[in-house]
């Protein structure tokens, strides 16, 4: 049976958001991210694009490029429940979906066409989402995942596009070669200095020429540019890791400080993996200087979710990598070879009192949200936590840098 792939993409969404809740935005530059100069633009409108702005781009070179911008920090929880109003319409809609990340979705409209025609049927569910939420919605279809990607891509803002079967080359050829999904900037470069411009190029080219100049990665740009993908539509993907970051608003040196976020970010980490029911096997802390160089070290460790053997771990790494006595721009804590599982009682080290200490913590941090009851050694860390549960099944959300 030929696939129908169906891909959704809400138009700026964090844009479109703060417009629904505020209609005199529209119209407006608006830039959704990081307020002071340290922080990042997460999503930009259409408006302010027109000035050279884009996402990922420092907050204050897009207020240098667009002054009368409307800059907006963001609301984690807000754009949450907004995605999960779509998410709801969809998962009612659709057979099969899987969700990318906090905007972006994957439908399986297979055999479809039976029954009800699949490009009817998409047109049919966007109208829906697009008239119960008031978010714009572009959507893309057809046999891939790929080739529905660039083909909403090429749809935006706010519209529809299909790809008939077989003419899924000639769809992509005229196309940009950073339309490729999977083509960044470094990779962009590499192939520009190749003097490769389009699609249809990589098309003509063998793909092991592809794969001298790019390695296994170029195999599969290759396989995108002539629009083969066989990825299947996955409704859930296990997380592999776990972890938290924060970039300060100035650079510091002070060591007292920078110990007590690392103690209130692996507290919270650690409330995280017994919320999920799952043991950590590896622990890593980060450091970013303020000269940008950035240095990590990540030790395997006995599996565990408990706080008074995580902690420790991770201020000893710090004391490890913190080397170099330079102030600190970003540090991070980071969690990784999970698996399902409860503490196991160390019949030497563990105390009936800490694990009754640890079901009351987490309990009352289920009940009244993660900061309800933290070390006192982490209090300074006042922006740590989390709006859900990161092991139920959803994509992280994506936003800017959160200031410390």
């Amino acid at each position: 049976m030929q696939k129908t792939i169906l891909h959704l993409d809400l138009d700026t969404f964090f844009v479109s958001v703060e417009r629904k809740l505020d209609s005199r935005l529209k119209q407006r530059p608006i830039l959704v991210g990081g307020l002071s100069d340290r922080g990042v633009v997460a999503a930009c409108s259409y408006e302010a694009r027109g000035y050279g702005i884009h996402s990922g781009m420092p907050m204050r070179m897009a207020r240098e490029l667009c002054p009368e911008a409307v800059v907006i920090r963001g609301n984690t929880a807000t754009y949450s429940k907004h995605s999960d109003e779509v998410t709801a319409i969809i998962k009612e809609q659709t057979p099969l979906f899987e969700k990318a990340s906090i905007d972006e979705f994957y439908a399986d409209l297979s055999g479809m066409d039976r029954f009800f025609g699949c490009y009817r049927y998409a047109t049919e569910l966007r109208q829906r989402i697009i008239k119960e939420t008031g978010l714009p919605i572009s959507f893309g279809l057809s046999v891939n995942k790929v080739v529905s990607k660039v083909a909403t891509g090429e749809a935006k803002p706010n519209n529809q596009l299909v790809v008939d079967s077989g003419y899924e080359k000639p769809f992509l050829a005229p196309l940009s070669i950073k339309k490729i999904p999977m083509v960044g900037d470094k990779t962009y470069q590499t192939l520009r200095n190749l003097g490769l411009r389009q699609v249809s190029t990589i098309q003509q080219m063998p793909m092991d020429v592809m794969q001298r100049v790019l390695g296994a990665n170029g195999t599969v740009i290759w396989k995108r540019a002539n629009g083969i993908d066989n990825r299947a539509v996955v409704p859930f993907c296990e997380r592999k890791s776990i972890s938290t970051e924060r970039t300060f608003d100035r650079d510091t040196i002070d060591v007292h400080r920078l110990r007590g976020i690392l103690t209130a970010m692996t507290e919270n980490l650690s409330f995280q993996l017994r919320r999920g029911g799952k043991l950590t096997g590896c622990v890593a802390v980060r450091i970013r200087y303020s000269d940008f160089n950035t240095y990590s070290k990540q030790l395997r460790i006995p599996y565990t979710s408990a706080d008074h053997k995580l902690i420790p771990m991770v201020q000893d790494l710090f004391k490890k990598l913190y080397g170099r006595r330079l102030l600190v721009r970003l540090i991070g804590v980071r969690f990784s070879h999970l698996v399902p599982g409860n503490h196991q009682i160390d019949l030497f080290d563990d105390q009936e009192e800490i694990l009754n200490l640890y079901a009351a913590m987490d309990r009352m941090r289920e009940r009244y949200g993660d900061k309800s009851v933290i070390r006192a050694s982490g209090l300074g860390a006042h922006t740590i936590g989390r709006m859900h549960n990161p092991f139920n099944g959803d994509p992280p959300t994506l936003l800017a840098h959160r200031k410390q």
